[in-house]
């Protein structure tokens, strides 16, 4: 009896003890539960006057521009008073401050040889440093466009490498109605000229719109003699024959057409799209002599666009086959998968000749309101500035220093076989960081 008795009791502790266990872990859970909503009602309301606080910022931000660009009246003749009581004389009002600036292309011819290339870097002397300092004294531009060029929209036809020159080079910019010409010229070093301005189209872009470039290669026509003669002595005194100039012309007519050339520029792969390039026509004047009386001849090639350093390495390597150094089985091989080192002609004689806008033309050109840019008129001072300017520095420097016989000297040193001597680009054919490899950089 007495051990049922406790047999019992111990039964009812134990189910008491599970009651109270449970009851507890319960109220526990309960806690909890209502622990993390309040937690989360207060992350929520934090979220939201945030939120708030950003609204508010962005709204007082607008508001603070708005202000900005309402027109502040001035009572002048309070102002003029306190000014002249503190020795401050207003000065006068500028109307170039406030002249209306339309969409121009302007048409310039320059001398690179001195030159750092054409565009702006901080620190060099450039073409386009020399012409925006030249537009903000005659407030062509204002003071926040010389800074920031993009501001006056400006854009360059075609980007030329040190010491390059350009005979009909374009550029777009926004400019007033009124210019002077002359003026503005005389601002400019000799090296430099601006010859025309062209109203176009608000959407018109100097290098967009550019459907193709034409360059020049001046060269003397002793380039040309077989590696087996010693040219030292013929400097002066070689004349091309009939035969070896179709030679050259052959040779530069293998270039024609839309072909791979990755091996005519650095740092690009075959398989990069960006590599194919379209040479409309690629030809060679009869010989002519210089002031100097040595014989030159103007290589012509056009094309869509160019690669840095495209064109002389294009010029190299027509010079080697017709000398002798390698044959045209190395100008095919060049245009295949193959890495071949290829030589780079000197840059002296590159020049940026014409830059194309037929399409623009055909569609503007005569609609009444703006003029082709074919540049007719200027044609004449352009032709007397690059025979004065340009081409006579090629034919000074050749005749002085024989760039050209410093370099036919090192075509011996390529072997016009497969490089070994630095890694492929990515295959990807993503750009270098390293430096620019863009369209136009001849």
């Amino acid at each position: 009896m007495l051990f049922s008795m406790i047999l019992s009791c111990s039964s009812k502790a134990v189910r008491l003890k599970t009651l109270i266990y449970h009851w507890h872990r319960q109220k526990s859970f309960a806690a909890a539960m209502s622990e993390a909503l309040d937690k989360l009602e207060l992350e929520t309301e934090a979220r939201k006057a945030a939120k708030l606080a950003d609204e508010e910022s962005v709204k007082e931000t607008n508001r603070i521009k708005r202000t900005l660009k309402r027109k502040k009246w001035v009572d002048w003749k309070t102002q003029d008073e306190e000014d002249a009581a503190s020795g401050v004389k207003r000065a006068p009002f500028d109307p170039a401050d406030r002249v209306k600036r339309k969409k121009s292309a302007i048409l310039l011819s320059y001398c690179g040889a001195n030159y750092y290339g054409m565009q702006r870097n901080p620190g060099m002397q450039t073409i386009e440093e020399e012409l925006f300092k030249a537009m903000l004294k005659h407030k062509w531009i204002t003071e926040d466009s010389f800074e920031q060029v993009q501001i006056a929209c400006f854009q360059r036809a075609a980007r030329t490498d040190k010491g390059v020159s350009a005979a009909r080079q374009v550029c777009s910019v926004k400019l007033p109605d009124e210019l002077d010409l002359e003026a503005f010229n005389a601002d400019l070093p000799e090296q430099i000229r601006l010859f025309g301005v062209e109203r176009v189209t608000k959407g018109f872009n100097a290098k967009d719109q550019c459907n193709a470039r034409t360059y020049t290669y001046t060269l003397p026509t002793v380039s040309f003699a077989s590696s087996e003669e010693k040219i030292e002595d013929l400097h002066d005194t070689f004349r091309i024959t009939p035969e070896l100039l179709e030679k050259v012309r052959a040779t530069l007519k293998l270039y024609e057409g839309t072909k791979n050339f990755h091996n005519f520029t650095s740092k690009k792969n075959f398989l990069d799209p960006s590599a194919k390039r379209f040479i409309m026509s690629f030809v060679s004047s009869d010989p002519f002599l210089s002031p100097q009386e040595i014989e030159f001849v103007t290589l012509k090639v056009k094309g869509q666009s160019f690669m840095l350093h495209q064109i002389r390495k294009m010029v190299g390597l027509a010079i080697a086959i017709v000398r002798g150094n390698t044959t045209t089985e190395s100008l095919e091989r060049a245009l295949t998968e193959e890495r071949l080192d290829l030589p780079m002609a000197p840059g002296l004689g590159l020049v940026l000749d014409t830059v194309h806008y037929e399409r623009y033309n055909d569609r503007y050109g005569k609609d009444g309101i703006h003029n082709p840019l074919t540049w007719e008129k200027q044609e004449k001072q352009v032709q007397e500035f690059i025979e004065k300017e340009i081409f006579s520095q090629i034919y000074k420097t050749e005749a002085e220093q024989r760039n050209m016989l410093d370099w036919l000297g090192t075509l011996h040193y390529h072997s016009y076989d497969t490089r070994r001597d630095e890694a492929p680009p990515p295959p990807d054919g993503k750009r270098n960081k390293e430096g620019p490899n863009d369209d136009n950089d001849e």
